[in-house]
């Protein structure tokens, strides 16, 4: 990376950024998983968080509270491996979606700029199209890994699909391939302001804080993660609704909750879960998505843009050679 203040986004051929990119959510993946799960968990449970408990009810009898508790929980009741439960299609789904969005990410910039012509556009309005068009065409494409692993994550001690090929074939089966796909308007919705607002925010803050003198010798992990904590903060409705509906089909009570309610389309999901559970349960799971995003964000940021320099380090050093 060079110090002229040039944009991520402009750095590389398509081969480094697909390498970097896939690299960086490889290892972000594997970092955060335990609180992944533990998200997906706390965001599957229906009890309301506003109305007094019924005697007997099935929804008003959480089975988690709190990050912590929870972690400590799966441990005991489903050892080590709990915490990483669908970490084999998440690890997928990490490598292609940072692979596909990097590379959307840039070629979406690249392509604004030769047609509007370049610095026509504000910097943030660019940021904002190219990251929420990129963030829209690497949802859609990993979009079954998703529902995977949300599925893999939600299993209790009862196993439901013994293996990702078995899944596959089940979903397949019993639900077709509409079944890989349900919740998908959910997701669309809510990574198109997620990544607009992530990528408009780091780019407007990656420049001035690389002059500070903070952590791991640059600014990149810091605007990492207050853009992360920004945007998805601001669409997490959307994203528990997306869980929501990707638990849904003839599996949706053999899950660790049996009381999960069968739920059809954003519109109608967010009305139920507003109605029965209070405003408040569209953001059931907030506080630990935070905690997950910063140093996913971080790791993911501040890996890409090390692995890109390397590999512009080892070009250069390769052409001075030959």
């Amino acid at each position: 990376m060079s110090g002229t203040g040039e944009h991520l986004k402009d750095e590389g051929t398509k081969t480094q950024v697909v390498i970097a990119g896939a690299t960086a959510g490889l290892i972000a993946r594997f970092v955060i998983a335990p609180l992944d799960v533990v998200k997906i968990r706390l965001q599957l449970q229906t009890h309301s968080l506003t109305k007094p408990p019924s005697p007997g009810a099935l929804t008003t009898s959480p089975k988690y509270r709190g990050t912590v508790s929870t972690l400590k929980q799966i441990f005991r009741e489903e050892g080590i491996t709990g915490l990483w439960k669908g970490n084999i299609p998440a690890e997928l789904m990490y490598v292609s979606y940072s692979a596909i969005q990097f590379t959307a990410y840039r070629s979406i910039t690249l392509a604004l700029q030769k047609t509007v012509g370049e610095n026509k556009l504000p910097s943030a309005v660019e940021s904002f199209i190219a990251g929420a068009s990129a963030g829209a065409v690497a949802t859609t494409a990993t979009y079954p890994l998703d529902l995977l692993r949300t599925r893999f994550a939600a299993q209790g001690t009862e196993k439901i699909y013994s293996s990702l090929l078995s899944s596959i074939q089940d979903i397949a089966k019993h639900e077709g391939p509409r079944g890989f796909f349900q919740g998908l308007g959910a997701g669309i919705g809510q990574i198109i302001p997620y990544m607009g607002i992530f990528f408009a925010t780091y780019e407007s803050l990656r420049l001035p804080m690389g002059t500070l003198h903070l952590p791991f010798g640059s600014g990149d992990a810091s605007a990492g993660v207050i853009a992360s904590i920004i945007a998805k903060t601001s669409v997490f409705p959307l994203d528990l609704i997306r869980k929501r509906l990707q638990v849904q089909g003839p599996t949706r009570a053999k899950y660790f909750h049996k009381a999960i309610p069968a739920y059809k389309g954003v519109s109608r999901t967010m009305q139920h879960i507003v109605r029965e559970e209070g405003v408040r349960g569209l953001y059931r799971g907030l506080t630990v998505s935070l905690v997950k995003a910063a140093p996913a964000s971080a790791v993911t940021m501040w890996t890409y843009e090390r692995v890109l320099r390397a590999l512009l380090k080892l070009e250069s050093n390769s052409s001075v050679v030959l």
